[in-house]
């Protein structure tokens, strides 16, 4: 048997040495890498996954806040890890991180109000659930923030949620879920970041040349949000960060503000995070750090049970 199992290793490093099989072996394993997930629930019939992160200053006697972050289409949970860099931050002051996992394929978020939304809310609720059945999680506490699809995801989860969601935070979202469906319990503060020049989910509204969407104007649309929340119509402007401009609607209801940055010739990317190529998305700025901006703001709205 020893020298069967000799003989197989022997065989696969010479396959490994062949440019060809190489390069599909690895990038086999370079796809299973990225893809990877470490939890697992039954949700609404069928089996999600996620990818958690526990700091190691974790402590089971303490309340911890839980982010979930939620990627975009097509994309998928090591990704958002990477390019929103919440794992860093969750070191550094002491939460829990976790990315669900989309369906179908590519990876995505029913959240537009097709009968698969109302399962997708149901996952997240579930996988709440789970995590605080495992640890001891901060119920007033928890945010939900994503990336394009991801982001139009978290607004679904303010609107179905809004018990459970203390706050949202959403990088180039795509909104596509109609206000009539919107009917949350309370009013839920969001902060939100778009780009100018985003190719996949226009600053302006319409069809884009990746996606056959009819995308909403989205300063307009962040205008909708504010006075959904009760907030005075005329936003009061934030100090400009270099190419970032940023706006604050004020004197809401339940004091659910929403805080707009706009990114002047942004893409369709994390500002501040990880690398995304240009030639896909266009320009990723670092006059601000949307992870520890959205943590702040995170951290001045808890939910008051």
């Amino acid at each position: 048997m020893n020298k069967i199992r000799k003989n197989i290793l022997t065989i696969l490093l010479a396959l490994l040495s062949l440019p060809l099989i190489g390069f599909i072996v690895s990038a086999l394993y370079l796809f299973f890498q990225l893809h990877r997930t470490n939890g697992e629930i039954l949700s609404s019939g069928r089996k999600r996954t996620y990818l958690l992160y526990v700091p190691k200053s974790y402590r089971p006697d303490r309340p911890t806040p839980l982010v979930i972050s939620i990627h975009g289409y097509a994309e998928w949970p090591a990704h958002q890890m990477e390019i929103s860099r919440w794992n860093r931050l969750a070191e550094e002051k002491n939460f829990i991180v976790v990315y669900p996992s989309g369906t179908g394929f590519p990876l995505h978020w029913r959240a537009s109000g097709q009968p698969g939304t109302s399962q997708d809310v149901q996952f997240i609720s579930d996988l709440i659930d789970r995590l605080e059945k495992d640890y001891n999680i901060d119920q007033t506490r928890i945010f939900a923030n994503g990336l394009s699809n991801g982001g139009g995801m978290s607004f679904a989860l303010a609107c179905a949620l809004s018990e459970r969601i203390a706050a949202i935070g959403s990088v180039s979202g795509a909104y596509l879920l109609p206000w009539e469906e919107c009917n949350p319990e309370r009013p839920v503060p969001a902060i939100i970041f778009h780009g100018t020049k985003d190719p996949v989910v226009p600053f302006g509204g319409g069809h884009s040349r990746a996606l056959n969407y009819p995308f909403p104007d989205v300063p307009a649309w962040v205008e909708a949000l504010a006075a959904h929340n009760g907030c005075a119509a005329e936003p009061v402007e934030l100090p400009a960060q270099g190419e970032v401009h940023g706006k604050r609607y004020t004197s809401c209801d339940k004091n659910a503000e929403v805080i707009f940055y706009t990114i002047h010739n942004g893409g369709h990317s994390w500002p501040g995070g990880g690398y995304i190529p240009a030639a896909i998305v266009g320009h990723t700025t670092h006059d601000i750090d949307a992870t520890r901006v959205m943590w702040a703001f995170f951290q001045q709205h808890p939910l008051k049970k």
